[in-house]
């Protein structure tokens, strides 16, 4: 069985090399719309798949962490970079240009690794990932799977690259998640939420 649950942020950006003009020379902001879409073959304890509350801790932290904040890429001009991050207390720079099939990756990449990490207690089984789906206007949407995820040939995934200001990181309900996380650290869900 799948279910879907719908996360939303403001963010901004500059997507280099693309096509569009005003798209890759410009900064701009979308009002995003995330799917996320979970399976398991079986129900927990409440017959749900994985209880939507469930969704509201680090997960939404980290879709949380692009909200109202500019989204860089690594791999663009050091003094834009800097620029950037001196003006605006919020931002996240990611190793690949924050285009929404790239948004759709990380954001996969950052939620499969903590349903890979944590240890379920309400009788979830075997609860996945199916894909995330990020709409970057009301008739534009990219969506990625485990296969587009964690495809070198699409960029890095490597998660120790992306970078979370002190501002998004202070915010968190633990400010120190992203270290645990890249360390392997096992996460417990909550009996009770």
């Amino acid at each position: 069985m799948v279910i879907r649950k719908l996360f939303r942020f403001e963010n901004a950006h500059i997507v280099r090399h693309c096509t569009s003009r005003r798209c890759s020379r410009s900064l701009h902001g979308h009002s995003y719309k995330v799917e996320l879409l979970f399976e398991s073959p079986s129900l927990d304890r409440g017959q749900m798949v994985y209880d939507f509350g469930l969704t509201k801790g680090m997960i939404k932290d980290f879709i949380d962490s692009f909200d109202h904040a500019i989204t860089l890429w690594s791999g663009d001009d050091p003094a834009y970079l800097r620029d950037m991050k001196k003006w605006s207390e919020r931002w996240v720079q990611l190793p690949v240009n924050p285009s929404a099939e790239q948004f759709a990756r990380t954001i996969f990449l950052l939620v499969d690794r903590v349903l890979e990490q944590t240890d379920m207690v309400n009788g979830e089984s075997r609860v996945q990932l199916v894909s995330v789906v990020v709409h970057e206007t009301e008739t534009g949407y990219a969506q990625a799977d485990r296969k587009d995820a964690y495809d070198s040939t699409m960029g890095p995934t490597d998660l120790a690259a992306i970078i979370f200001s002190e501002r998004v990181r202070q915010e968190w309900r633990d400010p120190a998640m992203f270290e645990r996380l890249l360390r392997g650290e096992r996460f417990v869900n909550p009996d009770v939420v």
